[in-house]
């Protein structure tokens, strides 16, 4: 059969997700007669019916899900594709993806170290919960990320270790202990097992208030203030930081900023051990 092309694709997953043509015509922009018969057509060209079609429904059949499926992460590898070609295309501008409150004291000096050499790119931060993706996917050139995440398929250098300290304010009864569990923190209401997409100021302002409880590493413990304590975590282990970035996928500012971050990180390791 002939290759099906991206707007093909695009059209049959409009359809698949809405189960209805004419509210995939309407999000597609296009009349519903020609979305029925580009479908029709790319199941005559394909050999398989992909929607069970009645006047009252539309499904879709066994071969629909699996194309479906299949659909969408083609449609997916073209968006990155795009994405990246863009990126290469912008040389002066380094995009980083970053999950908020990790160690902003280490990135910052890594960021305006960086910023003073000659010809270093413009870096654009992305607050993201889980920054794997972002690389992945092209939205980000490098993450800044925990080593525990799952890192396959990226290029990874480590930078520093974190203890993990628990945010409390400093009121809480819990900061009268030398260190806590996390079923000490999961008994509190207030306790979030996953950081809200905010800065590192707002989530301590937010601790403080008694609003969230979270776990962090204790390289921000000097971020925090008066109201707000940071009580060691006993039974989590300490996490790596780590830069990363896609397998294969050269670009000279981002070689520099792993350059720099390395060094800055181990001159903040030497410091600590004196």
């Amino acid at each position: 059969m002939d290759r099906v092309e991206t707007r093909e694709l695009s059209y049959f997953v409009a359809v698949a997700e809405e189960l209805h043509f004419g509210r995939a015509a309407e999000r597609l922009g296009i009349a519903q007669p020609p979305l029925s018969r580009a479908i029709s057509r790319l199941e005559r060209r394909m050999g398989v019916q992909l929607f069970e079609r009645t006047s009252r429904r539309v499904t879709l059949t066994a071969a629909g899900e699996v194309f479906l499926a299949e659909s969408r992460k083609a449609l997916d590898a073209v968006d990155t594709a795009v994405l990246r070609a863009q990126q290469s295309g912008r040389p002066d501008r380094l995009v980083l993806a970053v999950r908020p409150g990790t160690d902003p004291g280490l990135l910052a000096d890594v960021i305006r170290a960086y910023r003073r050499q000659p010809g270093a790119a413009e870096v654009e931060i992305v607050l993201t919960r889980d920054p794997v993706p972002a690389v992945r996917n092209g939205t980000a050139d490098i993450a800044l990320m925990c080593g525990r995440n799952d890192l396959v398929g990226l290029d990874t250098v480590e930078l520093t270790e974190q203890k993990p300290v628990a945010l409390l304010p400093a009121d809480h009864p819990l900061t009268a202990l030398p260190a806590v569990t996390t079923a000490d923190l999961t008994r509190e209401a207030a306790y979030r097992d996953d950081w809200p997409i905010e800065s590192l100021d707002q989530i301590v302002d937010r601790v403080a208030l008694g609003d969230v409880i979270v776990v962090v590493g204790a390289n921000v413990a000097d971020r925090l203030g008066r109201s707000v304590l940071a009580v060691p975590v006993v039974d989590l282990p300490p996490t790596m930081l780590v830069l990363g970035w896609p397998v294969g996928a050269p670009r000279a500012t981002r070689a520099a900023f792993v350059r720099t971050a390395r060094s800055i990180a181990a001159a903040a390791a030497l410091d600590r051990a004196s």
